[in-house]
């Protein structure tokens, strides 16, 4: 009998956690647009690292903004995957203090808050990769 009636218990748990899940399905596609954007920019580097000569030197300025966009988007990606973890450990969290009947609230909404700040620093390198990229482009004016 105990156990049914904690079924409207974990049906409410199981509702509140809905709003996580989807900001974890959001924080998901931002890390795949990272880390296509990665590996575009790993790409480039590796063919510009085949030139020889003055070929190569014509790049070499390309070559160190693409290690610093490689660098802003490493950072993003680290803090946009510390962000999805926080917010399972936050369902987690909710669900352990309805099966131990502790009040983790405190706990939850830290951890929350630490995935927004998470969320926020991985997006503001992803702002600050996109600067990077863009100004590449005034770079290779070439008739």
């Amino acid at each position: 009998m105990d156990t049914i009636a904690n079924i409207p218990t974990v049906a409410h748990v199981i509702q509140q956690a809905v709003a996580p899940v989807f900001l974890l399905t959001g924080v998901a596609g931002i890390l795949g647009v990272l880390t296509n954007r990665l590996g575009r920019t790993v790409d480039r580097f590796r063919l510009l690292c085949k030139l020889n000569g003055a070929e190569a030197e014509e790049y070499h300025g390309e070559m160190r903004t693409l290690v610093r966009r490689a660098h802003w988007i490493h950072l993003a990606i680290t803090l946009c995957t510390t962000c999805a973890l926080l917010i399972c450990m936050s369902i987690v969290a909710m669900f352990l203090g309805v099966e131990l009947a502790i009040d983790l609230s405190d706990a939850v909404s830290l951890l929350f808050v630490a995935a927004m700040l998470a969320l926020i620093g991985g997006l503001l390198c992803f702002l600050r990769e996109i600067t990077l990229a863009t100004g590449i482009i005034g770079m290779g004016k070439r008739s």
